[in-house]
């Protein structure tokens, strides 16, 4: 095994293992809200079963023959799933079942979560855990012209004048924020990097680069609006640093985002020595 294969082989198995509390609440939330569907979708058959009775005898079971094709797509999809995450490989339709995940059952999980008094973030943290996973059995390995970095626009000082939404490259490279060092990873690997300030500059960028594969940064609540937004486009999500609060001089684990690039790139270069974390240069 060469040292790059082990890197890689290091990196998924970190990915995997790391955070696997917010694993088991993912697979307790999406499992709650497939029963939670099925048991609506009986009793959209068992109510109105005497009344449709009336206007046949065979329509109840008519119903209740769509509705049990429905509760068996709801019930395998989140079994699915649940394999895939635990096997830690795709399995068929997997694809297809993450499709179905990200667009319907987060919604649904978010909402269960709120009823058991489980916080947004925390759900939406565990969906991104899941999604990094699944992405890390599904993608393979990509060049640089093929990988996007995307940034949120709160990394960028809030003393800073320069407009760098739309030319990244009008960055002085004075230090104050993570900037500089995303430029110089974008250089050293020759990846795209962009910033956005929202989802539909987003989009816009995505378009114009056309990646294959997107190793996002930015909070839960974008990075999972994100993922659903440009799926099936595989995205690889890296949570940001708050320093200061949120959308406020915000930071990047630039180890994190290194340790991604030389996982998803062919042929990547030697990482360079960074710390585990960076911090933004405090601006007050």
């Amino acid at each position: 095994m060469t040292a790059k294969e082990s890197r890689v082989e290091a990196f998924d198995h970190l990915d995997r293992t790391a955070g696997s509390a917010r694993k088991r609440l993912f697979i307790g939330l999406i499992t709650g809200a497939s029963i939670l569907i099925c048991g609506l979708l009986v009793l959209l058959w068992v109510i109105p079963y005497i009344g449709l009775a009336q206007i046949h005898p065979t329509a109840p079971w008519v119903l209740g023959l769509a509705l049990a094709v429905l509760v068996g797509i709801v019930g395998w999809a989140s079994l699915g799933l649940v394999l895939n995450i635990l096997l830690g490989r795709s399995l068929p339709l997997t694809r297809r079942l993450r499709g179905l995940t990200i667009k319907i059952f987060l919604p649904l999980m978010v909402l269960l979560g709120k009823i058991l008094s489980i916080s947004k973030e925390r759900v939406r943290s565990s969906f991104i855990k899941v999604n990094n996973e699944l992405v890390l059995t599904e993608a393979g390995r990509y060049t640089p012209e093929q990988i996007l970095l995307l940034m949120p626009h709160c990394l960028q000082n809030s003393r800073c004048d320069m407009r760098l939404t739309y030319d990244i490259n009008n960055c002085k490279r004075c230090g104050k924020c993570p900037i500089k060092e995303l430029l110089e990873i974008s250089e050293r690997y020759g990846v795209h990097l962009a910033i956005a300030t929202g989802g539909t500059i987003a989009r816009r960028i995505v378009v114009q680069t056309r990646p294959r594969l997107i190793i996002a940064v930015a909070c839960e609540r974008d990075l999972s609006s994100g993922i659903q937004d440009t799926y099936p486009l595989p995205v690889f999500g890296v949570m940001n640093l708050r320093p200061h609060g949120p959308c406020l001089d915000t930071g990047v684990p630039m180890h994190d985002l290194e340790q991604a690039l030389q996982r998803f790139l062919i042929d990547p270069p030697a990482p360079t020595v960074l710390p585990m974390a960076t911090n933004p240069a405090p601006s007050r």
